[in-house]
């Protein structure tokens, strides 16, 4: 599993750098895109408190974190590193820290009341000046507080399941997307590589049903367009195995035709017996030519 970095300073009173690895896709992530690079940037910029407000302060770490982030992937692409998700993490994370310590730096060297700061003046009431029923409220509202606060964690610490699906593929002969055997004489052997990976979060039984049909191109006068129609169908072979999550398997299946015509070679991906419907569908069109 990859892992996203992410680089928070904060700049009120003394510094505070904090380095959080986390899980690519995990929530916090999304701070090493938004809005930390534009915040270190504005910092940077305006490092007076009255520069500019909050509000703007706020307004301008996205901002400027949309236009930041485009702008260094599109360096990167003109780098040996290209657009990966490795360079991408070091380069956010390099520009956060080193915009950071530059906002730092001029802050440092602002009189102490021209630094940016953020204070906020609580005066409650002493306990006992509380009412009865202000009481349970206060009471109901902070544990309101500490429930929202525990649940929040909680799904900020509990992974989301990855989405369930199944890679199924077939490559040409030399295990690429290409040189796939469409044309061949009768009798002709045709080879191709079927795959399939699992990312079910969970053990499956696959069985593969390899078809040959026949088909005809035929204009279709409603449609205004050829269509093709299937003749006949017959079933070559049946490919099955288990496999684990995250497990794979690739056939090498070899083929042949012995009649002339158009012909469709069909893969039906079932998944654990049921037979009611393929899971997934691949086919292959192959020409063979009159001897």
């Amino acid at each position: 599993m990859g892992a996203s970095i992410v680089l928070l300073v904060l700049g009120t009173g003394h510094p505070l750098a904090i380095l959080l690895v986390l899980p690519t896709g995990h929530p916090l992530a999304i701070l090493l895109v938004l809005p930390l690079p534009g915040y270190v940037l504005t910092a940077a910029l305006f490092p007076r408190a009255q520069d500019i407000d909050w509000i703007e302060r706020i307004a301008l770490s996205f901002g400027l974190s949309i236009a930041v982030v485009p702008l260094l992937g599109l360096l990167l692409n003109f780098t040996p590193f290209g657009i990966r998700f490795g360079p991408i993490v070091a380069t956010l994370a390099l520009f956060t820290l080193l915009v950071g310590l530059a906002a730092y730096w001029r802050r440092m060297r602002l009189p102490s009341e021209q630094r940016l700061s953020f204070t906020l003046d609580l005066n409650p009431p002493a306990w006992n000046e509380y009412g009865f029923v202000d009481k349970v409220l206060t009471i109901a509202l902070a544990a309101s507080i500490v429930v929202a606060g525990a649940t929040l964690m909680y799904v900020l610490a509990t992974p989301r399941p990855g989405e369930r699906f199944t890679e199924f593929y077939i490559l040409g002969p030399g295990g690429n997307a290409s040189g796939y055997p469409t044309a061949l004489n009768v009798s002709e052997p045709g080879t191709v590589f079927v795959g399939v990976v699992n990312h079910e979060s969970a053990s499956v039984n696959y069985t593969v049903r390899v078809s040959l049909v026949g088909v005809n191109r035929t204009f279709n006068a409603t449609l205004g367009y050829n269509v093709t129609v299937e003749v006949n169908r017959t079933v070559l072979d049946t490919l099955a195995t288990d496999l684990g999550d995250t497990a794979n398997t690739t056939w090498t299946y070899t083929f042949a035709i012995d009649r002339a015509g158009m012909w469709k070679v069909e893969f039906l991906l079932f998944r654990d017996g049921d037979f009611a419907a393929a899971y997934r569908s691949l086919h292959l069109f192959v020409t063979v030519p009159r001897p």
